[in-house]
């Protein structure tokens, strides 16, 4: 794993943020490819869709990149999930990372294609503000592409119980936005969810909007929460979590470093993890 090949699907990107991210890459001995579009504009997206979508095929296409990784999330990437040739991406297997709005491209190519996909640090989001944390990102970014037995801690439980099942979700109101579409697994998952300047109100909605689907409700074995960040009330929240907990009766464990901020962990969607949530663990099996 040599070229990391950096792309713009979403949102505008910040030159001097990439330029540091590209900086602090090459840094730890990796080659660095960055899309035709990256400093494309468009209003707020990095480009068109057809660009997008020819850089896309391109660095799946592409033999020298080893790694895909976004550059930021913000919006766009929602714009893309129907038009996407995903046998490109089957035939062309490699790691494809991102969070926030990505998200909506995580869940689609896994349910496409049934390739891992990877919630974890972007360039500009994590690598390009020059913090302590970025090498703790980076290198449980480069465990989890490893296989390594990974393990996260959380810090509260609100149901206790043990299950199994794929890894799956992300940003919740990006998740939410695909509804409409078919992108919700066949088989059991543990459901993780973050997210960032969502009032409480709308975080109930759109769980609530999630667990109305049957699929949803009846194949979601555990619930995994990162941060809900600038939340309007903090108790409101804890509040709402005890209410979903109870309802569900399955095992729900908050506090763990699924987030907007710099320090986040990377989960391999699609892989099969353990929640024992009593031990406040999450662990790859």
């Amino acid at each position: 794993m040599n070229t990391i090949g950096i792309i713009a699907l979403s949102g505008v990107i910040d030159k001097d943020k990439l330029n540091n991210a590209k900086s602090f890459i090459e840094s730890l001995g990796y080659e660095v490819k960055l899309s035709r579009n990256i400093f494309d504009k468009k209003r707020y997206l990095a480009g068109t869709d057809k660009e997008k979508l020819e850089e896309l095929y391109s660095f799946f296409q592409d033999d020298k990149i080893d790694i895909i990784m976004c550059a930021r999330g913000g919006y766009g990437a929602i714009r893309l999930v129907n038009e996407i040739d995903y046998e490109i991406i089957k035939s062309n297997q490699k790691p494809f990372i991102g969070f926030s709005d990505v998200t909506a491209l995580l869940l689609m190519i896994y349910q496409k294609t049934g390739i891992t996909t990877y919630h974890g640090p972007m360039a500009c989001s994590d690598f390009g503000l020059r913090s302590s944390n970025n090498l703790k990102s980076w290198n449980g970014l480069f465990a989890a592409l490893n296989g390594e037995a990974l393990e996260f801690s959380g810090e509260k439980c609100y149901n206790e119980g043990v299950s199994r099942g794929i890894i799956w979700g992300g940003n919740l109101s990006t998740v939410v936005s695909l509804c409409g579409l078919d992108f919700i697994p066949e088989k059991e998952f543990i459901f993780f969810a973050e997210d960032l300047n969502e009032p409480v109100y709308k975080i109930d909605r759109m769980f609530q909007q999630l667990i109305n689907i049957d699929k949803f409700r009846n194949n979601c074995c555990g619930i995994v929460l990162g941060d809900f960040l600038d939340v309007d009330s903090q108790e409101w929240l804890d509040d709402y979590f005890k209410e979903l907990a109870s309802g569900l009766k399955i095992p729900v464990v908050s506090g763990f470093k699924i987030t907007h901020k710099n320090e986040k962990i990377t989960l391999p969607i699609g892989r099969m993890f353990k929640l024992d949530a009593a031990k406040l663990k999450l662990s790859l099996c």
